[in-house]
């Protein structure tokens, strides 16, 4: 959402290259090592040829262990940090004056939004010195060239959106958009989830990041397809779910997702469920929301077996071939959806992979260039292709560096606002969560395996916090929100701050930690807040767990 309001799409815009050749990398929110290993590969190689790294994250980390500097801000505030460090650059002139004003608009705006945003006001919200963030602050704006990249600590909170356009506002004052080694890059943590953006997996946007409104879109789209198409956009998730809870939508159908449990507060996902007259449930595994279905389409073919395309964070649009054939006569998604789709009467006839790709990008700029014989000769291409014979674009946005700009990138001022969750005397902690390396997301992939020494979930707590309650390194304890209450292994750990604890949601057949989250949202982009939730520690009688 944000991307997409200040250039137009909602994509990274530089490549993996940009990390090897820049002068400083700035992570914000972003567990790299752990989430990300293949583009933190990328990033190492930078640090490698004298980039500076430095990382914004309320916890120690893997990736922060590898960092020049380590900013470890209170959870929630990184909008107060970055608004300073704006601040900061505009009050010593280090901004790009020629950039700002050649290829931007809203900057007097913007300067008055963050001119209160002194860094003796943001180290209040921070936690981090004043002269650390003004020293932060120089290190970006004199950079020749900066990349910043950020990933599930900026987009899961209640203002995800605002959060992203402060690294965009950061970006365009100092010209770090739209040229090599420069960028703004969100990390994506799963292997195609750029890929579902880019063939129109939104609901305001058709292939291609077209948009819905547009009249000649639509129509090109509905000539395509034989059939009429809505002049509005759809609801996103949760805005889905809201129609679920007002009885204004009565069916879902679900593929590859598992929201049961990986969406926050899940005891209400449970109850929204299970009003629904219809569930429709399509994956490779039984999850726990596929138990809750009317039907399950059992999608038999995994990645492994699977025919296509995959658009990584660099939009690189890469070959995927079967590595192993598919057992019995098993049937593969499109099969499935196209097959459900005859049914209800649409003649969709048998297609193949490859015949949808080409569909879809004679119907998109951004892929017209693109066959699979190219993507194999070339080992994938980065949109936007436009013509056969382009050779991919490694950056976006270079028109932002023309003599005369046309269509200027947009500064947008926000505010910093906490956690909509806050520690209270009956609440005294707050509860942020993640991801680790070795697992993924709520396990219907990571966690089908027997072994006798198979790892379950954790928490992570300081020591002091621990044993001023009594708690013993390894104890079972109780983890009670507003919502739920699971019951966990407590180890002490220096990862994280005093008065913050850390969980993960892989384990949710054994510690649901989503039945502890918030289901506050931003109302823009619908994510959840999962990185901040009030929560209380209770001792239980007893309870020890075996050493990890």
């Amino acid at each position: 959402m944000g991307l997409t309001t200040a250039f137009g799409s909602g994509a990274g815009t530089s490549s993996y290259e940009d990390f090897h050749h820049t002068s400083f990398i700035l992570l914000v929110g972003s567990n790299a090592a752990e989430a990300h290993p293949i583009i933190f590969h990328h990033i190492m190689k930078g640090v490698h040829n004298g980039a500076e790294l430095v990382v914004v994250d309320p916890r120690k980390t893997l990736t922060t262990k590898r960092a020049h500097e380590h900013v470890q801000v209170t959870v929630g505030s990184d909008i107060a940090l970055v608004n300073a460090m704006a601040h900061v650059i505009i009050r010593d002139h280090l901004y790009r004056e020629d950039f700002v004003k050649r290829a931007t608009v809203g900057f007097d705006q913007f300067a008055a939004s963050v001119a209160g945003w002194t860094p003796e006001r943001a180290a209040a919200i921070t936690g981090i010195s004043a002269e650390r963030i003004e020293s932060l602050a120089r290190r970006y704006g004199q950079a020749p060239s900066a990349m910043i990249g950020w990933t599930l600590g900026i987009t899961e909170h209640h203002n995800a959106v605002d959060n992203v356009f402060s690294l965009i506002n950061l970006a365009l004052l100092c010209g770090n958009v739209g040229r090599p080694n420069a960028g703004l890059n969100p990390l994506r943590g799963q292997n195609n989830v750029q890929g579902g953006g880019d063939m129109g997996a939104l609901p305001n946007r058709l292939p291609g990041f077209q948009d819905v409104l547009d009249p000649a879109v639509r129509q090109k789209f509905e000539q395509a397809w034989g059939v009429p198409l809505a002049d509005k956009p759809g609801w996103n998730q949760t805005e889905m779910f809201e129609a679920i809870d007002h009885d204004k939508m009565r069916g879902l159908y679900v593929i590859g997702e598992n929201p049961i449990q990986s969406e926050a507060d899940s005891d209400y996902m449970r109850r929204l469920f299970s009003k629904l007259d219809a569930l429709v449930v399509q994956d490779i595994f039984l999850t726990a929301t596929g138990e809750m279905a009317d039907v399950v389409f059992p999608a038999r073919v995994s990645f492994a077996e699977s025919e296509g395309t995959y658009t990584n964070s660099e939009r690189r649009v890469q070959r995927v071939k079967p590595a192993r054939k598919a057992p019995g006569d098993a049937q593969d998604d499109l099969w499935i959806v196209a097959s459900l789709a005859r049914a209800m009467g649409y003649p969709w006839p048998v297609q193949g992979a490859q015949e949808v790709f080409d569909e879809m990008r004679h119907l998109t700029t951004n892929f017209l260039g693109m066959t699979y014989e190219r993507l194999e000769q070339e080992n994938g291409l980065q949109w936007p292709v436009p013509e056969m014979g382009h050779p991919g674009s490694k950056v976006l946005h270079e028109r932002l560096w023309a003599p005369e700009v046309m269509d200027k990138a947009a500064f947008t001022p926000v505010e910093w606002s906490p956690p909509v969750e806050l520690p209270t005397p009956d609440y005294p902690f707050l509860l942020t969560t993640g991801r680790r390396l070795a697992f993924f997301n709520t396990g219907v992939q990571s966690n089908v395996y027997d072994h006798p020494h198979k790892i379950g979930e954790w928490m992570e707590i300081r020591a002091e916090d621990a044993k001023a309650l009594g708690m013993e390194d390894g104890e079972v304890i109780a983890v009670i929100s507003r919502r739920g209450r699971v019951e966990v292994p407590a180890y002490y750990s220096d990862a994280v701050m005093s008065g913050t604890v850390f969980m993960t949601f892989h384990f949710p057949d054994e510690v649901m930690t989503n039945s502890l989250t918030i289901d506050a949202t931003d109302p823009r982009s619908g994510t959840a807040e999962f990185k901040a939730a009030a929560v209380r520690l209770e001792r239980l009688q007893d309870s020890r767990a075996e050493g990890l």
